[in-house]
């Protein structure tokens, strides 16, 4: 199973809006086949795996499935791999997450049982549901998932001095940021964000870069005065800026959600994120943290009644980028 975690990695970010899926096939012992899920309309995990078992020649019948996730059951933009997986012979399915979509969670499991196929459920479950979280919250309850990124000094600023470099972090902290940026389906900054730095909000400096999709752009506004130079608005990717005037949260991810958003990340600036947080629809914070003291006045998280409430970040994850430090955790609110 960890195998085939490893085969789902891959997809993370360009399968959007299905779920990221690997696949491993075994007989007698040895790897037969492997496979992921590369991109929506693409071929599944598990018939990648049949494909690639079939082209170096071992017979299938016999062998053991293990995927990531339950397999699909229901005919979608492909067949259903429950078809495919009883004719092919496989003996076993080994799979991890249950499908969190609660009109196909369990079908998958009947469906192989009464083909004759000795089916094991949640292995290793908790990591395959957390690598499609987003997923998992878009298909139950219609809204993406919501990560809070954040480029900061040590004392909690993001705007350096007047004549410095605007950038904080270093290099190896903006190549994981791009990381995060292949992750999302939508990026969302605050009008002043655009004023002050004129972003691409594109994904650049990571692996697979060139496969991703680029994400949907989101300017949210009071005024609606934004640059009419801005590259958000007159770029070659204009078309996927979106604008929203005097919206609230909540509207701003049901309509992200129907438009197929499974995953946002928000990158500023400081009003914004505390708006967010005090809407309580922030799931997952990335903060990088340099090693500056700044000073000034512009917050990393500006004035909002959240931290009057507080919350607290469980599955909290430190990593070192060159010489900044990563906090990575999931949000949980007091009360």
């Amino acid at each position: 199973m960890r195998r085939a975690l490893a085969l789902a990695r891959h997809g993370v970010g360009l399968t959007s809006p299905n779920p990221a899926v690997g696949a491993v096939l075994v007989r007698a012992g040895r790897l037969i086949g492997r496979g992921w899920h590369r991109r929506a309309g693409g071929a599944h995990a598990e018939i990648e795996a049949l494909a690639d078992a079939r082209r170096r020649g071992s017979s299938v019948r016999g062998a053991t499935l293990y995927v990531t996730l339950e397999p699909c059951s229901t005919r979608g933009r492909t067949p259903p791999c429950t078809d495919a997986i009883i004719a092919a012979g496989v003996r076993r399915v080994v799979f991890g997450a249950t499908d969190p979509n609660p009109r196909h969670r369990g079908r998958a499991r009947r469906i192989l049982e009464r083909g004759g196929i000795a089916v094991t459920g949640g292995v290793l479950a908790e990591e395959c549901a957390a690598l499609n979280r987003a997923f998992g919250r878009w298909i139950t309850t219609g809204r993406p998932w919501v990560i809070a990124k954040i480029a900061m000094s040590a004392d909690g600023r993001i705007a350096p001095p007047p004549g410095q470099s605007r950038r904080i972090t270093s290099a190896p902290a903006l190549r994981r940021a791009h990381e995060l940026r292949r992750w999302a389906d939508a990026i969302v900054v605050g009008a002043a964000t655009v004023r002050a730095d004129d972003p691409a909000l594109t994904v650049r400096l990571c692996h697979r870069a060139r496969l991703k999709p680029q994400p949907l752009r989101v300017v949210m506004t009071r005024s609606g005065r934004l640059p009419r130079t801005a590259r958000l608005l007159t770029d070659a990717l204009r078309d996927r800026t979106l604008i929203y005037r005097n919206r609230p949260w909540r509207a701003v991810l049901e309509d992200l959600g129907r438009r197929g958003v499974t995953a946002v990340l928000l990158e500023g600036g400081g009003k914004l994120l505390a708006s967010a947080f005090d809407a309580g629809c922030v799931d997952e914070i990335a903060f990088f943290i340099a090693p500056r003291i700044l000073g000034g006045p512009a917050l990393a998280i500006g004035a909002g009644g959240f931290l009057g409430r507080g919350f607290s970040v469980r599955d909290m994850r430190v990593s070192r980028l060159g010489p900044d430090v990563l906090l990575e955790g999931y949000v949980h609110r007091a009360g």
